[in-house]
């Protein structure tokens, strides 16, 4: 009998291991309920904090243009005639987008059309507006065609008007671009007519644009 002692006390041993860890196992998963069901209550505070520390604005100030990156017609151009009739440049540049098939085969209205006359019935006069680039398709489409314009203007300081959660890879893009050549550039954040950074999360494409804009972000770190 003396010799079967050890194998009870290693039993008993090993029981209170597994007392011990899974009094431990509940502690977290209490913990980690707590923290899920704060997180819950507090969706609306976390996720618009996340939204506004993604993205990056500058104040509005004086600039040599104003400059309108493409696929956002519904807002961007109305942005950028705002900031036109505040004074904050002469001059409003917008993209000539690559056509899509709809537009190649004139069902639609090409988006630089829509662009330029939005602009124009917002009170931008034909001289203060300018299409640069060819066939443009992403934001370093849009930042060389920039380059361009701004190697034969002599510009220092932009505003770049986009979507807000587009302001960050914008920004990126464009400093990379326009390295060395000492023109400042400001971001201007225009929310979508469906979302902005206070509703995002409650609406499927505000989900959408935010993660494919993380994803974009990246890749362009990584490419470009």
């Amino acid at each position: 009998m003396a010799e079967r002692a050890p194998d009870r006390t290693k039993r008993r041993a090993g029981g209170g291991r597994l007392r011990r860890w899974l009094t431990r196992g509940s502690w977290l998963l209490g913990v980690a309920g707590i923290l899920v069901v704060a997180g819950y209550l507090q969706r609306t505070f976390l996720f618009t904090e996340m939204a506004k520390a993604w993205v990056v604005e500058d104040p509005v100030a004086k600039a040599d243009a104003i400059v309108v990156l493409g696929g956002g017609p519904a807002t961007r151009p109305f942005a950028a005639a705002r900031l036109y009739r505040a004074g904050v440049a002469p001059v409003i540049l917008y993209m000539n987008v690559r056509l899509t098939p709809e537009e190649k085969l004139g069902i639609c209205r090409a988006e630089n059309e829509v662009t330029r006359e939005i602009l124009s019935r917002s009170g931008v006069p034909a001289s203060a507006m300018q299409a640069i680039g060819s066939s443009v398709g992403s934001t370093y489409d849009e930042s060389r065609a920039v380059r361009t314009w701004e190697s034969r203007s002599g510009a220092k300081s932009l505003v770049i008007v986009t979507d807000v959660f587009h302001t960050r890879r914008a920004r990126w893009v464009f400093e990379q671009e326009l390295r060395g050549t000492g023109v400042a550039v400001h971001l201007e954040g225009v929310p979508t007519l469906d979302y902005g950074t206070t509703n995002w999360w409650k609406n499927e494409q505000g989900v959408i644009s935010f993660e494919n804009e993380v994803v974009k972000y990246i890749y362009y770190r990584m490419v470009h």
